[in-house]
């Protein structure tokens, strides 16, 4: 199981065939589901002192698997999966509260922690990476002082604010390259570079390769023609 708290590029490869499929199940956490949840088991741990990683790997447990296999079983029916399958989202997400990683959701529910406050600029970094986004407005936009605001930021994130931003607009590119066919001069200017030469630049040291031959490999791994 790999909690993401909150909104991280990620990046994997895999290995898989018909013989030995990759199985993954995806499930987006509402907040107002954990705070209801803590609020039902009178919930009265207090959160921790300091700024958690924004994602964790923890091997599932025995109780996360069955419902996670109830899930997909429901799923298979449409009247079970509108019936039942909110619930058991609902078991999975209070199994999770009683793990090892529950402190991380608990978090994800108290808005005014530090931790909630860096998920709220991730939120506007994620949606408005074309933007001019500087480290002072971002500081602002999470009530913190700059030093402070860097420093939770890459508790949180393991990469400094602008860093992070960069492989955001840099990520955002490659997919408009690779699946929607722009090219590179179209692709810097929608995610938010002025200068194509510092884009080009910039992509070739973040992925090794320049845009065109990335752009190239991204299709052929898509079986993009």
């Amino acid at each position: 199981m790999i909690p993401i708290i909150v909104p991280l590029p990620l990046e994997c490869e895999t290995m898989g065939s018909p013989e030995e499929p990759l199985l993954a199940v995806y499930i987006s956490v509402d907040a107002t589901i954990v705070s209801a949840l803590l609020l039902e088991m009178d919930d009265s741990s207090s959160l921790p002192g300091s700024v958690l990683r924004g994602i964790y790997s923890t091997p599932l447990t025995d109780d996360l698997i069955c419902a996670t296999v109830r899930l997909l079983e429901c799923l298979a029916h449409p009247l079970d999966g509108r019936i039942l399958g909110p619930q058991i989202v609902r078991e999975i997400i209070y199994r999770v509260l009683c793990g090892e990683q529950g402190s991380a959701l608990r978090l994800l529910a108290a808005r005014h922690s530090r931790f909630g406050q860096i998920a709220k600029v991730l939120k506007r970094m994620h949606t408005e990476f074309d933007a001019e986004l500087d480290i002072g407005t971002l500081a602002g936009e999470a009530n913190m002082s700059v030093s402070s605001f860097h420093s939770n930021f890459k508790a949180v994130t393991a990469a400094p604010p602008l860093q992070y931003l960069k492989s955001i607009r840099l990520h955002k590119a490659r997919l408009l390259m690779a699946q929607d066919g722009f090219n590179a001069s179209t692709a810097n200017s929608k995610v938010g570079y002025e200068s194509a030469s510092q884009f080009s630049r910039e992509f070739k040291r973040f992925f090794g390769s320049t845009p065109a031959d990335e752009a190239s490999k991204m299709r052929t791994l898509l079986s993009i023609q």
